[in-house]
């Protein structure tokens, strides 16, 4: 009976908490704003290589565009297999890790690592220079724009701004239906409106063949990033929710591969080129719909789906870093949440490494898209091969035709993989290349490193029982005060024997007066406690005392050190921060507990008389 009561109830709370979850639409909206935004630097990336053979070069736009998103389905339909067999979220690490082994589930997290960080750079300097093109008199200061940009996106998110898919669903329809008007109106045309500006000179660096073609293919495949996002959130649909993800997934892929087509048919029919301070979408905006408002709604729908865009990096690198911490190949603060349920830690590096890949490229797109492709498809082509794996290991239903398409998902990842980065080498490829075995190198070394520790510690091993120890408590002492009154203290309260220690600097005549003074003071004090004074004839604090406290015989040795806290801030610079000097080197070089008692001045003072 109570059993049949609470049910209902339970069913509530879950349909409460399920109406917060994604939908299909508000899903592609809010995790297929990666993807959407590639349409704002991916059809440029393609022409920039084609413009080098000219008119000739340009007519290959669409058959390079062609093949992109022939590559894009084979993509969608590898991931909306990886949905069906992860619904509990099956990211390139996950799938990884679980079919093939810690070590290439390392490789695959490292490369989204650098993915996630390329991304927001990426976006940022691709929605500056959808400003700049607007705005050509911001082109000097696009450096700082970018970096103004992205302190914006990292100030909403230590805030822990979480938006909804709704919230999403606001940029991401404005910029679709954008591109959908001037695609269309454009097509209609079958011409620009007006003469478009003229294309920076650029030469006839290279003829219409394969190493073209392969150039641009490699450029073009920066437009597939952020195609495995839905695969790795399914668990935030509604109920029922590898279905939903799975539709969702092939609703971005959709939506993508026309847009792509769409633009590039208008890139050949307008016959644009490359121009300087011009995005190519500005210049297809501008030669279908005119310089008019409808031309500046496009192009701040671009800069608002770029920056929201850079903002879904902030909401995946800090879950990865927090699971490769729970893994232990990462240090434990980054799956530490905040107060605002903020993973700050890996916030702080996201925007860092962001920040320094934005100066290093002066904001400027193009440097940084060939960077992109190439981690984007190490994991793509490490997570392929997971599934191929997993189906050979789960030989039920349709087994066979899954593992062929995600097979072919695997080639296609690996030959496009091999691709970008032969073509993109010297191009700053080298340096991804360089960067994810490094990576994968901290990654292991911060494992080793948590496996010896805990080997010492002896965790998940029952320890012996606690049992009482002889114990001394040492306690420097630099004055007589209220401070050592407390201190002494609560050592008393620790142990049965407690030892204060005073460091005596140099034999001049006046520093022994100073030490024999000190001692008689202690004497008339009668604190019960013992006093050893130790010599430094290099006037420093900390090797003396460790020098005695390994001298101590007792099994445990706790060095107690009293500290003033005072009552405002400014007032820090007022205190030598002796007890930190002594705290750390006895720490370091000795095996005692180091323990430091705080003492605040306002509770001092508030209880005083008159």
């Amino acid at each position: 009976m109570v059993i049949t009561k609470s049910a209902p109830a339970a069913t509530r709370v879950a349909q409460g908490e399920d109406r917060h979850r994604l939908g299909v639409l508000t899903g592609v909206a809010a995790l297929g704003l990666d993807a959407l935004a590639s349409c704002a630097y991916g059809p440029e990336a393609i022409v920039l290589a084609l413009a080098a053979a000219g008119v000739a070069g340009i007519k290959l736009t669409v058959p390079v565009t062609l093949l992109i998103v022939a590559l894009l389905a084979v993509l969608v339909a590898s991931y909306r297999q990886v949905i069906a067999a992860y619904p509990d979220g099956g990211g390139a690490y996950t799938v990884t890790r679980r079919n093939l082994g810690q070590r290439a589930g390392l490789v695959a997290a490292a490369s989204l690592v650098v993915d996630y960080v390329l991304n927001v750079a990426v976006s940022v300097a691709a929605g500056v220079a959808a400003l700049t093109s607007a705005f050509p008199v911001l082109l000097p200061w696009t450096l700082e724009l970018c970096l103004a940009a992205l302190l914006v996106v990292v100030g909403i998110n230590l805030r822990g701004v979480l938006a909804g898919g709704r919230l999403f669903a606001v940029p991401a329809a404005a910029f679709v239906g954008a591109l959908a008007l001037l695609i269309v109106v454009g097509l209609v045309r079958g011409h620009p409106l007006h003469p478009l500006p003229a294309a920076t000179p650029m030469g006839m660096t290279a003829s219409v063949g394969v190493l073209l073609v392969l150039a641009a293919f490699a450029n073009g495949c920066a437009a597939l990033t952020g195609i495995e996002a839905i695969a790795n959130a399914t668990p935030s649909f509604r109920v029922d929710r590898a279905r939903r993800a799975r539709q969702a997934e092939l609703g971005l892929g959709i939506t993508l591969g026309t847009l792509l087509i769409g633009l590039a048919v208008l890139v050949e029919l307008f016959g644009v080129r490359p121009t300087d301070g011009r995005t190519l979408l500005s210049l297809l905006a501008e030669g279908s719909i005119g310089t008019g408002p409808g031309y500046l709604v496009v192009q701040f729908a671009t800069v608002v789906l770029l920056l929201v865009a850079a903002n879904t990096s902030y909401a995946g690198l800090p879950v990865l870093l927090a699971k490769l911490a729970n893994d232990g190949a990462l240090p434990h603060v980054f799956g530490l949440r905040a107060d605002r349920q903020v993973y700050r830690a890996g916030i702080a590096v996201l925007s860092v490494l962001a920040g320094g890949l934005l100066v290093f490229s002066g904001g400027q797109v193009n440097v940084l898209v060939p960077l992109f492709a190439v981690g984007v498809f190490i994991g793509f082509a490490l997570c392929q091969l997971g599934m191929v794996r997993h189906w050979l290991g789960h030989r039920q239903g349709r087994w066979r035709a899954r593992l062929a398409i995600n097979g072919l998902g695997f080639v296609a990842s690996t030959v496009a993989a091999l691709v970008v980065t032969v073509e993109k080498f010297t191009e700053g490829a080298w340096l991804v290349v360089l960067v994810v075995p490094l990576l994968v190198v901290l990654f292991t070394g911060v494992r080793r490193a948590y496996q010896r520790i805990g080997s010492e510690l002896g965790v998940d091993h029952q320890p012996a029982c606690p049992r009482s120890d002889t114990c001394v408590v040492v306690v420097p002492v630099v004055a007589i005060t209220r401070l050592a009154e407390k201190t002494l203290s609560a050592g008393l309260s620790m142990a049965e024997r407690v030892v204060a220690v005073h460091v005596v600097f140099g034999t001049e005549p006046d520093e022994v007066g100073a030490a024999r003074d000190f001692q008689r003071r202690w004497e008339q004090w009668q604190p019960n406690v013992p006093l050893v004074l130790l010599d430094s004839a290099h006037r420093l604090l900390g090797p003396p005392i460790a020098r005695y406290v390994r001298s101590l015989t007792e099994r445990q040795v706790v060095v107690l050190v009293g500290e003033v806290g005072p009552e405002r801030w400014w007032e820090r610079v007022l205190f030598n921060r002796r007890g930190s000097v002594v705290a750390r080197y006895v720490g370091r070089h000795t095996d005692a507990a180091v323990c430091r008692l705080r003492f605040p001045l306002r509770r001092a003072t508030a209880g005083r008389t008159p």
